[in-house]
C-alpha cells in the first residue's frame, strides 16, 4: 500500500503511516534493500533513501507491490543539507520516525601508499559522516517519543582490517566507536543504539568485484567460512529486525556480528 493509497482517518483501521516508522538509507539494493523489505514485512511504514535519483523509489516500489509501505527518497548522506529535507520529507509523509538504520556505505578498494587526502576524506564522509548526518536529523522524533532503535551496519573489516581498503576500515572503525558513545549518552531515554556487523555478504557490489577479478568466486569464499556458504542479505536483515523490535530494550552499545562463524580475533 502506497500512501497515496491508505485509507482516509475516517474509513476503518488506523491508516498505514500510523505505524512505526523505520528510515534505511543506502536502502536502493543489496544489504539496504533486504533490511527495508524485512522492516516492511515486519509491520514498519519504512522510507528508503537512496543516493541515485530515482532508486529507492524503484525499491520501495518492489516493496509496496508486495503489500508493504514503503516510499523512497533521494539523498547522498554526506550532504547534511539533503538529510535534512529527506528527513523532513519523510516526517511530512509517515509521520515520526522510531527506527533508523545508517546502511549507506560505498567500499572502494585503493593500495594506502597511493591514496590520497582526496580518496580517503570521501570514504570518510559517506560512511562516517553520513551515519552521524542520519542519526542527528532522525534522533530527535526517538527522544521526543521515549522510544526508538539506531542500528548501524558496520563491517568485518573494521574488526580484522583489509588490505587496500584503510579508508573504508577506518570509517567502520568508526561507526563501532559511535555506537559506544551513543548508546552510553542515550541509554536513559528509551533508545538502544547497535551494530550490525556484516561478513561475506553476497550482494550486487560484491559481485561486481567478482566480475572484475577482484575477489574470488563466491565457491571458493565459501570455503573459508565455517558455515560453508556466503552470507545473505537477508542474514543481516534478521539481525536488524531483532534489534528493532520491542524484544531489546536492555540490548544496546553491542555489536553483533553476522559472519558465518568466521572469528574475529
Amino acid at each position: 500500500m502506497s500512501i497515496a493509497e491508505a485509507p482516509s482517518l475516517d474509513s476503518g483501521p488506523a491508516p498505514a503511516w500510523r505505524r512505526k516508522v523505520a528510515v534505511v538509507t543506502g536502502a536502493a539494493a543489496g544489504i539496504g534493500y533486504s533490511i527495508a523489505e524485512r522492516l516492511a514485512n515486519d509491520g514498519f511504514a519504512v522510507a528508503l533513501i537512496g543516493r541515485t535519483p530515482g532508486t529507492a523509489q524503484a525499491a520501495a516500489d518492489t516493496i509496496v507491490a508486495a503489500g508493504g509501505v514503503a516510499q523512497g527518497y533521494d539523498a547522498d548522506v554526506a550532504d547534511r543539507e539533503r538529510v535534512d529535507a529527506a528527513v523532513a520529507a519523510i516526517r511530512a509523509d509517515f509521520g515520526p520516525i522510531s527506527v533508523v538504520v545508517a546502511n549507506a556505505a560505498v567500499a572502494p578498494q585503493q593500495p594506502f601508499l597511493e591514496m590520497t587526502a582526496d580518496q580517503w576524506n570521501s570514504i570518510i564522509d559517506i560512511n562516517l559522516t553520513g551515519t552521524f548526518h542520519t542519526v542527528q536529523s532522525c534522533l530527535p522524533d526517538l527522544v521526543a517519543a521515549g522510544w526508538g532503535r539506531v542500528i548501524l551496519i558496520s563491517s568485518s573489516s573494521a574488526q580484522r582490517g583489509a588490505p587496500r581498503m584503510a579508508h573504508y576500515a577506518a570509517s567502520k572503525g568508526g561507526q563501532l566507536a559511535l555506537t559506544k558513545a551513543l548508546a552510553v549518552e542515550f541509554a536513559r531515554t528509551g533508545i538502544t543504539v547497535n551494530t550490525v556487523v556484516p561478513s561475506s555478504i553476497d550482494t550486487p557490489s560484491v559481485e561486481k568485484k567478482r566480475a572484475d577479478g577482484k575477489i574470488p568466486p563466491a565457491e571458493d569464499m565459501a570455503k573459508f567460512i565455517p558455515v560453508g556458504r556466503m552470507g545473505t542479505g537477508a542474514d543481516i536483515a534478521g539481525a536488524v529486525s531483532y534489534l528493532a523490535s520491542d524484544d531489546t530494550s536492555y540490548v544496546t552499545g553491542q555489536t553483533i556480528s553476522v559472519n558465518g562463524g568466521s572469528f574475529i580475533g
